[in-house]
């Protein structure tokens, strides 16, 4: 298997001597996405770094095609610039698959698992097609109220308009060469012949109201990884770390509690 990392853009906050966790991005958004948990996690003594998945924010825009190797690469390379052994990982749906092929080829490196609002086999190939069609033609804007309308319900939408513009507009300027070559990698991926290989502790976490990877898809990776703990958020969509901020942080730091790093 021949893995082509870059260096990623990246942001560490919190303790130096903390145990590290990694926060993994979803398609579509940057390493804001995680603003809701990095004060909760540093709070309790953990060292953050959150980046930004290669074609997206500010790091670099490889020419396609990427595979989710690349993308567990990126990682790897990043944990080695920071001579970081081994991490819990925390990914969000492209992220949550990137931490399951962690956790799948790297498993010396992954401390723990939260796979969340994720899935190992997207599927629906027909509608990632469609979606690089729209970008090809129209830009990065005409894809993005529809992004938000996956990434929440109405009602978390229609009661916060400054935080919905600002994540719409996340979605706006990422780069279409990098959107495009993640939604091919996601048209075609399949972790799920590897889940019995997933050895770390692992949370899986759902929205009920996600309809981009509804709650079925969480429970295929909690049946496959063995002693995986299943959730189910509600009211969630896609970005449920947001809309249900505090219940998604309760439940990752107990996770991170019960298996520390060690030492």
């Amino acid at each position: 298997m021949t893995v082509m990392s870059c260096a990623v853009h990246h942001e560490v906050d919190g303790p130096s001597d903390g145990p590290v966790v990694v926060l993994s991005n979803s398609i579509g958004s940057t390493l804001r996405m995680w603003d809701p948990q990095l004060k909760p996690l540093t709070d309790h003594g953990f060292r953050v770094i959150r980046y930004d998945t290669r074609g997206h924010g500010r790091s670099p825009v490889p020419r396609a095609p990427y595979t989710i190797s690349d993308l567990g690469g990126d990682v790897i390379a990043l944990l080695d610039r920071l001579d970081v052994p081994a991490a819990h990982i925390i990914g969000l749906s492209l992220g949550g698959m990137t931490g399951l092929w962690l956790a799948q080829h790297q498993p010396s490196r992954v401390r723990t698992l939260a796979a969340t609002f994720t899935s190992a086999r997207p599927g629906n190939e027909q509608a990632w097609r469609a979606r690089i069609e729209q970008v090809r033609t129209q830009g990065m804007a005409a894809i993005a109220d529809g992004s938000i309308d996956r990434w929440f319900t109405q009602p978390w939408i229609e009661a916060n308009p400054l935080l919905t513009k600002e994540m719409r507009e996340m979605t706006a300027s990422t780069p279409a060469e990098g959107y495009i070559a993640c939604c091919r990698l996601l048209a075609r991926l399949d972790l799920v012949p590897d889940l019995a290989k997933v050895t770390a502790p692992t949370l899986v976490i759902a929205g009920a109201q996600d309809k981009s990877l509804p709650p079925e898809h969480g429970k295929l990776i909690a049946d496959g990884v063995a002693g995986a703990r299943f959730e189910v958020l509600s009211p969630a969509a896609h970005l449920g770390s947001y809309e249900q901020a505090d219940r998604f942080n309760d439940l990752v730091l107990h996770h991170l509690r019960a298996f520390p790093l060690r030492r």
